[in-house]
């Protein structure tokens, strides 16, 4: 039983409390495992709506880390995620206010002073996880290591955002990483990790259009690492599916038990063009014709790898 199992089974405080909204009911379940409380301002009853128009019956919310001004937050620049994402005590409010419909994780600053008993703390109030971790440092930096000790420690996964030479440089060494950290199970997501489907992928394009050359960095570290899994969330992984629809039917195919539904929008409609997330939940409706095979991206793979009840 590692730490996390244990303080889980000895009884978790409650934070905060609040109606509990019913989970849309759809023939598909569907577990959106990347969200974000006050995404771009959202207030929360504009995202449950949208939750529930796209059919979402829980949700793993995703927190910043503090407001610094720090090198590994670009000086402030990055805090909330650059996205205006409150911290982890929100995400732990809304998560124990309806429990059935989020979970959370936790997430701080990893060369922030104090950062490791914080993460730790907040594993031992029910976090899932850690992330996203969305931070300019190196991925196999020593602040970074140790998230991914506390990650090891108490047995739960941790989410990357990619962004070259933005945020968790150095994707191309990341195998070091896979191998090092055998259980623990890695989340990645965002330009970078999308970008390298491709063989040929120029590292300074974000949102690359061309048709895709199998057998990129991402295709190796999903079949090479069985710690590694994909988060299929934002305009990045929308992107790596509609340039190359064929690629990404065998890609679904081939990655069916590796990759989990994520959607990363911060609009308030839940359905439409402006809604990347469910785009891209038609997508994988679209593209995966085995209806097996799509549950365990909806839906099975998160129960899975984040151990959610």
């Amino acid at each position: 039983m590692n730490r996390r199992q244990f303080t889980k089974t000895a009884g978790l405080g409650i934070l905060g409390t609040g109606a509990v909204f019913a989970a849309a009911t759809r023939e598909e379940e569907i577990i959106d495992i990347h969200q974000h409380v006050n995404f771009s301002g959202r207030k929360n009853e504009d995202f449950i709506a949208h939750q529930k128009a796209m059919g979402v019956s829980k949700t793993v919310l995703l927190p910043s880390g503090s407001a610094r001004a720090m090198e590994s937050t670009h000086l402030g620049k990055s805090n909330g995620l650059a996205a205006r994402v409150f911290g982890t005590m929100a995400s732990a409010r809304l998560a124990k206010s309806a429990p059935d419909s989020f979970a959370f994780f936790c997430n701080e600053i990893p060369d922030e002073k104090g950062s490791v008993s914080s993460i730790e703390s907040w594993l031992e109030q029910g976090a899932v996880g850690i992330g996203e971790s969305k931070f300019h440092l190196e991925c196999d930096s020593a602040p970074m290591k140790r998230m991914y000790e506390v990650a090891k420690a108490y047995g739960v996964p941790v989410l990357l955002h990619f962004e070259h030479d933005r945020y968790n440089m150095g994707f191309e060494r990341f195998y070091k990483i896979l191998e090092a950290f055998p259980t623990v199970n890695f989340i990645g997501h965002a330009q970078t990790w999308w970008g390298n489907i491709d063989a040929d992928h120029v590292q300074t394009e974000m949102y690359p259009k061309t048709k895709v050359k199998a057998g990129g960095l991402t295709d190796k570290y999903l079949s090479d690492y069985p710690n590694m899994f994909g988060d299929l969330s934002a305009g990045s992984g929308r992107n790596a599916l509609n340039r190359d629809e064929e690629h990404a039917a065998g890609f679904l195919e081939r990655h069916q038990d590796k990759l989990l539904l994520g959607t990363d929008c911060s609009d308030s409609e839940g359905s439409g063009s402006k809604c990347s997330g469910s785009q891209q939940i038609e997508n994988v409706r679209r593209l995966l014709k085995d209806p097996a095979a799509r549950t365990r991206i909806f839906s099975e793979n998160a129960k899975r790898i984040i151990q959610l009840d």
